[in-house]
């Protein structure tokens, strides 16, 4: 979430920022071994969230959401899709937003904006988890990565956005290359197969998916990766840049 030093401001203009819009990110990071999102906990409240927050009058939906991925990773070249809108009725519950702002400190104005009905723009972000320094916000105890099967209960409807989430991923699998944006420059089949795996949420065979992703024609085969058994080590693999 955005700094907030305007928990007083009645309205949403008074403040800078948009009234009754917010974004919610899921951020995803492969480790090498895991499918990992970034989970922010707020402070004194034991509530678990997405790193989301507001946009202001004279920035675009973007570039909020990229100045939020900005504070939160200290990256600025950030893969980027908006997925889905989430405005049902039942997201709307006050009494949350009063207790975050409550556990930080901060009394809310009765008419606060913050309190208000929001509906949220749900986009996912693709990121090189090695280049990232997790940075909690002013409303957060951590900002910490969790294996996408072992997250915490999250407030809200945020659970439902990162199965949204990972739905639009399996759709855009092929289609926007996924891969290419979790792992680093050069990898092994073995590393891009798991990526696959931990997506679709299933197992495939190693030589049906090397016989598969070798037929698109959008990889470049490199040396091998040697580790000191030089029989079983692995060629190392890139995209090509035209892909």
């Amino acid at each position: 979430m955005d700094k907030l030093n305007i928990t007083q401001v009645g309205r949403a203009n008074e403040a800078g920022y948009l009234a009754h819009i917010a974004y919610d990110s899921v951020i995803f990071g492969f480790d090498g071994k895991q499918l990992k999102i970034l989970i922010s906990e707020y402070h004194n409240t034991k509530l678990f969230a997405l790193p989301g927050g507001f946009v202001k009058i004279n920035e675009s939906l973007d570039d909020a959401v990229r100045r939020g991925l900005r504070e939160r990773t200290g990256l600025e070249n950030i893969y980027l899709e908006q997925f889905h809108v989430f405005g049902s009725l039942e997201r709307y519950i006050p009494e949350v937003m009063d207790r975050i702002m409550r556990g930080s400190g901060n009394i809310p104005a009765n008419d606060c904006w913050l309190l208000d009905r929001f509906i949220s723009i749900g986009y996912y972000a693709l990121i090189n988890y090695n280049d990232v320094t997790p940075q909690p916000d002013e409303l957060s105890d951590s900002c910490c990565w969790y294996n996408i099967d072992k997250l915490p209960e999250l407030m809200l409807d945020h659970g439902l956005i990162v199965q949204k989430a990972l739905e639009t991923l399996r759709d855009n699998l092929d289609k926007k290359l996924v891969g290419m944006n979790l792992l680093p420059e050069r990898f092994t089949m073995k590393e891009l197969q798991t990526v696959y795996e931990l997506i679709l949420g299933q197992q495939i065979r190693r030589t049906t998916f090397q016989r598969s992703m070798l037929a698109k024609g959008i990889l470049n085969r490199h040396e091998k990766q040697f580790s000191g058994k030089s029989h079983k080590a692995p060629f190392l693999y890139s995209f090509k840049k035209e892909t």
